[in-house]
């Protein structure tokens, strides 16, 4: 019987978990291995090299954090606070793709390829921000405004160890997206 080779993707999944647990340095080779099972010449059966490896890993986040989730988030349908809601709650919330994104804005601070692979996924998620409070709001200064306060407050809340009295976290959370969400009030006459 021949061995059950490691497929690329497996090979992709294990090095997004050591991303996520430990950034880029603990994407090697050897400790993948080890934790698929298999010796690591079967690597080089699905890539050329570890830079290969993080390039498709990368491809897989961009994938994942954005046209699955916008495909999601367009197929579950709603008015635009449900559906920012939603493509917040895929992307920052999950077990998944959080801790991966997290750790590929942190690779990103050193590393100017990711840097730039993260301002395109990043520009993706704005403009559907700016498109959906858009959809309500028709200054463009008040969109952009309300698009970027959306997009710190769900990529800032992981950062923030700062309590709120009596209030919970998620309590607060909701407020805040309320505010954001809610429609421009009427221009005074």
């Amino acid at each position: 019987m021949p061995p059950i080779r490691t497929s690329r993707e497996q090979w992709v999944e294990q090095g997004l978990l050591a991303l996520a647990a430990g950034g880029p340095d603990a994407v090697r080779v050897e400790v993948l291995a080890k934790a698929l099972g298999v010796t690591k010449g079967g690597f080089y059966g699905a890539f050329a090299d570890r830079d290969a490896l993080l390039e498709a890993m990368l491809d897989t986040w961009e994938r994942e954090s954005t046209d699955e989730v916008l495909e999601r988030v367009e197929r579950a349908g709603g008015d635009a606070a449900a559906r920012i809601r939603r493509a917040g709650a895929l992307t920052f919330s999950g077990e998944r793709l959080l801790p991966i994104d997290l750790a590929v804005r942190a690779w990103a601070r050193r590393d100017p390829a990711v840097a730039e692979r993260l301002r395109r996924v990043d520009d993706r998620r704005m403009g559907l921000l700016r498109e959906l409070i858009g959809a309500s709001c028709t200054d463009p200064d008040e969109v952009e405004a309300r698009s970027l306060l959306a997009f710190c407050l769900a990529i800032g809340e992981h950062f923030l160890a700062a309590g709120h009295g009596d209030r919970t976290r998620a309590e607060v959370l909701a407020r805040a997206a309320d505010l954001l969400f809610e429609a421009p009030a009427a221009p005074e006459r």
